[in-house]
């Protein structure tokens, strides 16, 4: 999949906003590049939590370990809760990854900087992954929906 593809397909899910950050977005200088993808049916909340994002590169004395920097490489991050992440690991996000190769593509990895928030991530899906990051995207975008609406809060 690529960036666009990605884009693309949040932007089917009900009630998806996607936001890619630029000047124009009041977004940090250093987040200009990324996507944020967000609840939001009416277009007019107060951005929450995003219920993934897509990174196109480190940033730099926070999260590194994935190397964003190689040509044509980024990172798909989606929040999947605490009982999905450890369906979907092996272990509790609590719980240190041990050796994991944060760097390595189209493989599910949780997340190199959030795992202990429940988030995975993906490098450049592909044949491997892509109907995985299909599925966690339509997931946490129905949990991100059913979170708001119950007023939890969050995203």
């Amino acid at each position: 999949m690529t960036e666009d593809e990605i884009i693309a397909f949040v932007r089917t899910l009900p009630g998806a906003a996607v936001i890619t950050a630029d000047a124009g977005s009041g977004a940090p200088e250093v987040a200009w590049g990324d996507s944020f993808f967000y609840y939001d049916p009416d277009g007019d909340s107060p951005r929450r939590m995003p219920f993934a994002t897509l990174v196109t590169k480190d940033y730099d004395g926070f999260d590194e370990d994935s190397r964003l920097g190689r040509p044509g490489v980024f990172r798909l991050n989606v929040g999947v809760g605490r009982k999905r992440f450890e369906e979907l690991i092996g272990h509790p996000p609590a719980v240190p990854a041990g050796d994991v190769d944060h760097t390595a593509l189209d493989r599910l990895i949780p997340h190199p900087a959030y795992a202990t928030q429940a988030w995975v991530a993906i490098l450049n899906p592909g044949e491997r992954t892509a109907g995985l990051a299909r599925s966690l995207l339509a997931e946490a975008g129905t949990r991100a929906a059913r979170t708001r609406l119950s007023g939890e809060g969050g995203g």
